[in-house]
Order: C-alpha cells, then structure tokens, then sequence
C-alpha cells in the first residue's frame, strides 16, 4: 500500500484550517491531514470554532503547576489512587466541544475505563495508542489560568466539566498566587477551598491532603 507524503495529504483537504472558522466537530480528527495539521499547533474546539489555544505558560506559572501535582501525586500514591496525572491532554467532551487541560488526574479504574473507551473506537486509533484522547470524566481537572484568557477557564471550561460531570475543577494562579478548589455539587461547581500566598488547603474531596501555597510559588 503506499502512503501519501505528508505535505500532499494536506492539500487533500476540502476547507483551510483556519482559526475562527465554524463547523468543526471531533470527528474531523479522523482526517488524517486534519489531524496532522492539529497536532503541529496548540488548537480546541470550541461550540465547532477551531480555535487558538492560549501561549504557553510562563515559567512561573509551569513550576507552580508542577509543583501542585507533586503535592497531589505523592498524596495520591500514598492514599493507594496511583500516579494518574497527564499534561497538555486532549479530553472529548462532546462533538463541538474538543479542550485542551493543562493538567487532568485519573485513577486506575478510570484509567481502565478510559482503555476501554478508546478500544471502542479501534476504527478510529491512531498509532496503537492504549488511552489516546481522554473520554471519561477523570477525578480532577487543573487548569492554570493565562493572563488575557481567564474567563476560558472561569467560565467556559467551568461550564464544560461540569456538565461531562468532572467532580473536581482546580484553578490555579499563579500571577496572583491562588488556588481555587472547586467541587460538583448538583449541576454546578462549589468552592470547597481557596487560598492565596501562604495559604493552607485542605480540600475535602481528598482527606489527608495538605496544599501548602507557599511552597508552589516562585521566589
């Protein structure tokens, strides 16, 4: 069988893929020059608008993140949830609603679940990927909000996994060093804990974990 160059399965492409055009969907992504063009960019699907993710954290922002999910990972494995935690992840939260998370945490029977999703669409695999894009809620979500871009987070994003029915949604500032912790309650995120500079949190969706602010920020 011969395989198209890269470049020439581009120019089979019915329409540009343009940022701020309508009427993309999920399914787009099983266009293998759609897919290629995806993957060479920082893109979401928002309400079926192609659309241009925020730049890429500054470096105070990236360490304060890294540093959060130490906390929550030496928590986890502790408390017998595993190492769940990806970066920059493609999560499928409808067929116009395709983010990108910062940060997501799955435990090992999501991670199963999550397999078994993907198995499901095998016609659909790519590279023989076990996990591939996310498609079932994970136990935690962290977002860290970009300047310019917060009301993404705040509010879409916010709107988005609660609906998919995420259990918990964390926002992380680091310009204005603050964590917000929320939780599901009913059709909609609660602040469970929120903090800022030398804060101490103690969400209670997870008992045991300390989240000490002092020890995230950059000094």
């Amino acid at each position: 069988m011969t395989t198209l160059a890269p470049d020439r399965r581009l120019r089979r492409l019915r329409r540009k893929f343009v940022p701020g055009t309508t009427g993309w969907s999920v399914d787009d992504l099983d266009d293998p020059a759609v897919e290629a063009l995806w993957n060479r960019g920082r893109y979401e699907i928002v309400e079926g608008v192609l659309t241009l993710m925020p730049p890429p954290a500054m470096y105070d922002g990236s360490l304060a993140l890294k540093r959060l999910v130490r906390t929550f990972d030496d928590y986890a494995i502790g408390a017998g949830m595993g190492d769940g935690f990806a970066f920059e992840v493609d999560i499928i939260l409808g067929k116009l609603r395709l983010p990108v998370v910062d940060a997501c945490f799955l435990t090992p029977q999501e991670q199963e679940a999550q397999k078994r999703a993907h198995a499901a669409q095998k016609k659909k695999a790519k590279r023989n990927l076990k996990y591939g894009r996310i498609l079932v809620p994970p136990t935690l979500i962290i977002e860290s909000l970009s300047k310019g871009h917060e009301s993404h987070d705040r509010e879409t994003k916010r709107r988005w996994y609660a609906e998919a029915r995420v259990p918990n949604y964390w926002l992380l500032d680091a310009d204005n060093r603050a964590l917000e912790c929320l939780v599901l309650d009913g059709a909609d995120y609660r602040v469970d804990q929120s903090g800022r500079d030398d804060a101490e949190l103690k969400p209670q969706a997870f008992p045991g974990l300390v989240i000490q602010l002092a020890k995230l920020w950059v000094v």
